[in-house]
């Protein structure tokens, strides 16, 4: 499912630091990265040059953290391996975003949710998250009978006509509940309601929810192999 539309979605983290999170971005020269306390995912442009590595490594600082995330290109061979991960990227066709399935209502989440919000992160382990990152879009959440938050999603990374749905999760004793496929289906309308397109991220080992992305109509757009470095 490549095609002319969907070729930004390449290389996500570098679109979205360029576009529409411009504001939450730090740069020396073509290299950019998140604020650290936003996300910890850096990029270089599609034809990174020496020059490019150089400026992400001085952005990073000596030993720094490089989650170059799906970045297609490979930084010099002195940058120490951290972590490779195989992944898909899953993109929604066009016009396959529908209304909320039956439930608990999602609520919206905002600034002064993000206490309940990390704590669930660190039950549940969806990925990172860090106390800003709820700047990156809207996030949803369900809150059981007694008000506690065990479940939610929200947008992440956002090239140019699309949104990524990301931090999907559900503490260990909600599971079961639909409280996943809940979100994810209220995101995704509420993304093309907008006129852009939902796509999302996978490890190829979380087979669970690969199995649920497809049943809600995500399709592979490409396997992706997801890196991490320290800079020289």
């Amino acid at each position: 499912m490549v095609d002319r539309e969907s070729a930004v979605l390449d290389n996500p983290v570098d679109a979205s630091l360029r576009g529409r999170h411009a504001h939450l971005a730090r740069r020396v020269g073509r290299a950019a990265g998140y604020l650290p306390e936003v996300a910890t995912f850096a990029a270089v442009p599609d034809d990174p040059g020496p020059r490019d590595w150089a400026d992400l490594a001085a952005l990073l600082g000596p030993g720094g953290f490089a989650d170059l995330f799906s970045c297609p290109a490979l930084p010099p061979a002195d940058w120490e391996p951290v972590f490779v991960l195989a992944g898909r990227q899953l993109v929604l066709p066009a016009g396959a975003g529908g209304a909320c399935a039956g439930g608990t209502e999602p609520v919206e989440l905002g600034p002064a949710d993000v206490p309940e919000m990390l704590d669930l992160v660190a039950r549940a382990q969806p990925g990172p998250f860090r106390p800003r990152t709820r700047e990156l879009g809207s996030y949803l959440g369900v809150r059981d009978g007694g008000g506690a938050l065990v479940a939610m999603a929200g947008e992440r990374l956002r090239p140019p006509g699309w949104t990524e749905i990301s931090a999907v999760c559900t503490a260990p004793g909600a599971r079961g509940r639909g409280h996943a496929a809940r979100l994810v289906t209220e995101l995704a309308a509420r993304i093309e309601a907008r006129g852009e397109r939902a796509f999302l991220h996978v490890a190829e080992a979380n087979t669970g929810a690969l199995a649920l992305y497809e049943r809600l109509g995500f399709r592979t757009r490409r396997q992706v192999t997801f890196r991490g470095f320290r800079t020289p």
